[in-house]
């Protein structure tokens, strides 16, 4: 007790306990801040390091996965170093001892530095990776547009399938194709965070070139049936043309038989048979072009169309070329002076060449003209001295042969100097 009326509390002194519980209890609640710092920092990293995880698979990428895992290990180390310390320590009870409050004084501002510690390592993890970071937040912003991209070209070839359906095409292998995309739009709509940003980015590009091949031949299938409509006709007329030309072909041999010797004409022997022939066989793959464009089967009438071009070339070129020789040897046999200067203008034109900027020609060049010119000589002496029925038709393929010859020469010549004349 105490007098003047008034009175005091006894024990280990007011004023000093007071002191030590609010230092005590200020340490507590600085460890505390320090806490939830790192927690806010922790969970922040975390959020960068799984963009980096999601975009990134290089080294730099796995290697920041792995120091944040064993960033986790630490932080769940003097978390719970924290937690202990403010469970061993009632702050707030009657009768703490100034012993006690010293301890927990002590204890809570050893971990609060072990807080603060791991928090600025954490801190300086954290601006390591900030190229990364901004090289993953680039790739993730192509991610979005990217799928967009996707699903629109994938409502594109939808709106394009069901136009061409309406105009009554089946577009069987376009729905099937697009079908096939289905799969793919599921994918891509679970999200790059469970494929990946990249596999994503891929995923979505190769929908959209896909589905936007799907919408094109849609989109192009009434104009592809009509350009088959047209070419059957055409070549339909074409094949009646060649059958009404193989008619013309007789005649034409009965005159060759008439003035030049069988060698001029006897490979033309078979031409009236091969024409008819080209003209049955495109006639019958024209019947089954027209099958198949009924049906629908494009691809199919495609290639029989070609078949049937291939065909009518070839019996055109056979029947074009027994008129073209029946020309040829009615202009030589009047005058074999104007394919004999043909020829010898082509050689002295490459002998020039071969002598231009040199004393002497090339041997590889020299040898070919040399013999291009005795050749062009006994050509002209077994034409001249043939008798009444010469071989004009050996005497014109010697001459292209001459000239072909010649032409290789020249080609050699012009590659070998560049390029130059």
């Amino acid at each position: 007790m105490s007098g003047g009326g008034g009175t005091r509390r006894w024990g280990w002194g007011g004023g000093r306990a007071e002191q030590l519980r609010a230092g005590a209890q200020a340490a507590k609640d600085a460890a505390a801040a320090a806490f939830y710092d790192l927690d806010t920092a922790q969970r922040d990293v975390r959020i960068s390091v799984e963009t980096i995880g999601a975009v990134d698979a290089s080294g730099p990428g796995r290697r920041a996965v792995e120091r944040f895992a064993e960033f986790g290990q630490r932080i769940d180390a003097v978390s719970h170093d924290y937690i202990q310390a403010v469970d061993a320590h009632d702050l707030d009870g009657e009768g703490l001892e100034p012993g006690a409050a010293q301890q927990a004084l002590r204890d809570l501002e050893r971990v609060k530095g072990e807080l603060e510690r791991t928090r600025a390592d954490l801190g300086r993890f954290e601006q390591e990776l900030t190229p990364l970071l901004q090289h993953a937040e680039v790739q993730l912003a192509q991610v979005a547009p990217a799928v967009e991209r996707g699903r629109q070209a994938l409502l594109g070839a939808t709106q394009a399938l069901d136009a061409a359906r309406e105009a009554g095409f089946t577009a069987e292998e376009q729905a099937a194709r697009l079908a096939a995309l289905a799969p793919e739009l599921t994918r891509l709509n679970e999200g790059a965070a469970r494929h990946g940003v990249p596999e994503t980015i891929r995923r979505a590009e190769d929908v959209q070139r896909r589905a936007e091949a799907v919408r094109e031949e849609a989109r192009r299938l009434p104009e592809q049936a009509a350009e088959i409509d047209r070419r059957l006709a055409s070549l339909r007329t074409r094949a009646q043309a060649l059958a009404t030309r193989a008619g013309t072909v007789e005649p034409v041999l009965s005159e060759l038989r008439r003035r030049f010797s069988a060698a001029c004409w006897e490979d033309l022997q078979h031409v009236p048979a091969q024409a008819l022939e080209a003209s049955r066989r495109a006639e019958e793959k024209l019947r089954e072009a027209q099958e198949a464009r009924r049906a629908q089967r494009w691809p199919d009438a495609t290639a029989l169309l070609a078949t049937v071009r291939a065909s009518l070339n070839s019996g055109d070129s056979a029947v074009s070329a027994a008129g073209e020789r029946l020309d040829r040897l009615n202009e030589v046999a009047f005058s074999h002076e104007r394919e004999t200067e043909r020829a010898r203008f082509a050689v002295r034109d490459a002998q020039k060449l071969a002598m231009a900027g040199r004393s002497t020609p090339d041997p590889r060049h020299a040898g070919p003209l040399d013999e291009a010119v005795a050749r062009l000589e006994r050509a002209v002496a077994g034409l001249e001295g043939g008798g009444r029925n010469p071989d004009y038709w050996h005497f014109l393929t010697e001459l292209d042969a001459i000239r072909e010859t010649v032409s290789a020469v020249v080609r050699d010549i012009r590659e070998s100097r560049g390029g130059q004349r």
